[in-house]
């Protein structure tokens, strides 16, 4: 007879079940998942427990994601109204014994394009997301996030919110978790990880889409919802389909996430409804009680001889690795813990920092090119020595730092590895290298004009970013045509920005001269860098890569060895085509030609007031504003040597909205820029 009745509630759940083939819409409901009938879809470390019927997404396992869908899409393509809505009952429990309750990420309610969300990372991109698919429109995600980690890299409000996110982990809408209460008439505070079920409801209607919490001691939904949004959901998913399901993810930090039941409906029908869930026939929470320590002294003798035996046999082998991939870790550390390579990940993937992988040598340490296992893709890896531990904790912060800025042309710096005595910074390995090979190295296809001048205006563009468009002002200080990166389709990238200046954290004063000869401007000795500084070597920088020829060439006669003394006698005698590349082969753009070695010439003055700002600079070169009138005899105009204090400023005006007012002539020593901080500065 019992199994009459069991046969007979598994006929009716299928029939329930079947409505997704209908193309009036999509709609079931689960009071637990024991009786899942194979229609959810589980990766990860995502399973369902049997019996009981609870969906568990993640478990005590640290950088691990797990995902639940729904088998079968919705399909929302026709041209009538977009209407769902779905109520799930969650439960975050924390790891016992965890400090302060604290706890591995949070549980995202979503709706995906596909099901396949193996490339997305674990830690704060909670399975749904990685670096390079953050942002992008083509990942076609829509998730309500429950968050229990305070992620400053996507402007978290706190560590217990809720958001709402469209294809980034960027929240377009979120607020602290919390429920109306009808009884009080206002907001009370939910904790999101305390271990207790709590209701969850969404509904989309038109274009709205809100978002409703309550503990689950409340039996009605509130009539106030917590976040409300209008989303696009065409906009979205173009191909009109869309899964249902959660993510999840733990970072070094974990916790329990669970579903206890769902129910969806999606349909075009106007008598469709959202079934109820029954909370009676609800699994319950697991929670999961910490181990009492209970060591008897025989096993302590035995686990001290067997380790006594194990250091004698392998206490060699055990010395050599300890060493071979020993690293520097501090509490203080934990925070950057997704942006911290290890150093034994990064040994592997650089094949042992081979010879044969090394891209580069500079003064600031040697480059290796790496490949990431697991589809992680191609990095560079840059390994500085130092020989104090003194201000490192700055260091580490301003690479994190770093790693935020978000430019188009800027070389994406992924991370950092520490050991004693060395640093390691990981960033986007560029394919197509960098811009000195392919003007000084004959394996190398010379450069178009027109790519020239697109490189020049990438990188002015980067450096503009720095000087004036992030959130402070960064200084580069080492800008030259060996830190110019070009991916496959030689496109422009500014490599190592800003970490000439962590270097020189480390042991040099904030005044002392960093840089390269032939792109270091006269005042570095005496008032340090500024963003002036930076504007006389991407003077340099574009000298160069015009001409073919390097700032300085002790092997060039002396009166041709400084470039920009030379362009400017070469504009002097009314022959500044003389200075051009022989390889382009006379192939380029008179007007052009001229603009740029003027240009050049101009951010290359010895008076720091007469340059332009690098703002000026990106107009003058994309042609929205025309240069100011000078010539070759200007005073501090192809000076390559240093000259005396008192030369006047140029007296130029920039017309460009954006442009400072007019420079009138002054003492070059009372307008030289001093930056004060380690990194950032206060003026342009």
């Amino acid at each position: 007879m019992a199994q009459r009745v069991h046969l007979l509630l598994s006929i009716i759940f299928f029939l329930t079940l079947i409505r997704f083939s209908s193309q009036q819409g999509l709609s079931f409901v689960y009071n637990g998942f024991d009786q899942d009938q194979g229609y959810i879809h589980l990766d990860g470390v995502a399973r369902i427990h049997n019996p009981g019927g609870i969906l568990q997404l993640t478990d005590n396992t640290t950088l691990q994601k797990g995902h639940a869908f729904f088998n079968r899409p919705f399909d929302f393509g026709s041209d009538q109204p977009i209407s769902f809505s779905t109520h799930f009952v969650c439960a975050l429990v924390p790891k016992p014994g965890a400090d302060g309750g604290g706890g591995g990420h949070g549980t995202a309610f979503v709706l995906s394009s596909s099901t396949d969300l193996t490339q997305a990372y674990p830690t704060q991109y909670l399975g749904l997301l990685n670096t390079s698919s953050n942002g992008s429109p083509t990942s076609q995600i829509l998730a309500v996030e429950l968050d229990t980690v305070e992620t400053a890299e996507f402007d978290d409000i706190d560590n217990n919110h809720v958001g709402i996110d469209e294809n980034s982990l960027h929240s377009v809408v979120s607020a602290s978790a919390s429920y109306y209460s009808e009884r009080e008439g206002r907001n009370k505070n939910l904790t999101l990880l305390s271990g207790d079920p709590i209701h969850v409801w969404i509904d989309y209607e038109d274009t709205l889409l809100s978002v409703t919490l309550a503990p689950l001691k409340i039996d009605e939904k509130p009539r106030k919802p917590l976040l409300s949004r209008n989303i696009n959901l065409t906009a979205i998913f173009p191909g009109g389909k869309a899964f249902v399901g959660f993510s999840a993810s733990t970072g070094t930090l974990v916790s329990y996430q669970y579903i206890l039941g769902w129910s969806f409906n999606f349909s075009t029908s106007i008598t469709s409804s959202l079934q109820s869930l029954d909370i009676s026939k609800l699994p319950a929470v697991p929670h999961p009680k910490k181990k009492p320590k209970k060591t008897s002294p025989l096993l302590i003798i035995l686990v001290v001889i067997l380790a006594l035996v194990v250091m004698a046999v392998l206490g060699g082998v055990f010395v050599y690795r300890r060493k071979k991939y020993a690293e520097v870790r501090e509490p203080w550390e934990k925070q950057y813990g997704p942006l911290r390579y290890s150093y034994k990940r990064l040994y592997k993937a650089t094949g042992g920092f081979n010879s044969d992988g090394r891209l580069g040598k500079g003064g600031f340490g040697e480059v290796y090119k790496g490949t990431m296992p697991n589809g992680g893709g191609d990095i560079a890896v840059k390994r500085l020595s130092h020989g104090a531990e003194q201000g490192m904790k700055q260091f580490v912060a301003e690479v994190v730092t770093m790693g935020s800025l978000q430019h188009k042309n800027l070389v994406p710096l992924l991370g950092y590895c520490r050991r004693k005595r060395e640093l390691l910074l990981v960033s986007k390995y560029m394919e197509g290298g960098s811009v000195d090979q392919y003007l000084f190295q004959d394996d190398k296809p010379p450069l178009s004009w027109s790519q020239r001048v697109a490189i020049l205006r990438d990188i002015a563009s980067a450096l503009c970013y720095l000087h004036t468009g992030a959130s402070q002002v960064v200084l580069h200080r080492d800008i030259k045509a060996s830190n110019v990166m070009l991916n496959g389709n030689l496109q422009g990238f500014l490599g190592d920005f800003g970490m000439a200046r962590f270097d020189d954290n480390l042991a040099a004063s904030a005044t002392a001269a960093v840089g390269t000869i032939g792109y270091m401007a006269v005042e570095l000795t005496s008032t340090g860098t500024s963003t002036r500084t930076d504007v006389y070597a991407f003077g340099a920088f574009m000298l160069e890569v015009a001409c073919g020829r390097r700032p300085f060439d002790p092997e060039m006669p002396i009166e041709n060895r400084h470039l920009v003394k030379w362009v400017c006698e070469c504009w002097r005698k009314g022959s500044l085509v003389d200075a051009m590349d022989a390889r382009l082969g006379g192939k380029f753009s008179l007007g052009e030609v001229e603009m740029v070695l003027k240009l050049g010439l101009l951010c290359t003055c010895v008076v720091p007031d007469s340059r332009p700002t690098m703002e000026q600079v990106v107009q003058f070169l994309n042609r929205h504003q025309e240069l100011p009138d000078f010539s070759p005899d200007t005073p501090g105009i192809g000076v390559s040597v240093p000259v005396l204090r008192g030369i006047p400023s140029l007296a130029i005006t920039y017309t460009s909205e954006i442009s400072s007012p007019s420079i009138s002539s002054s003492s070059a020593n009372n307008s030289m820029f001093i930056s004060h901080t380690i990194l950032y500065g206060d003026g342009r």
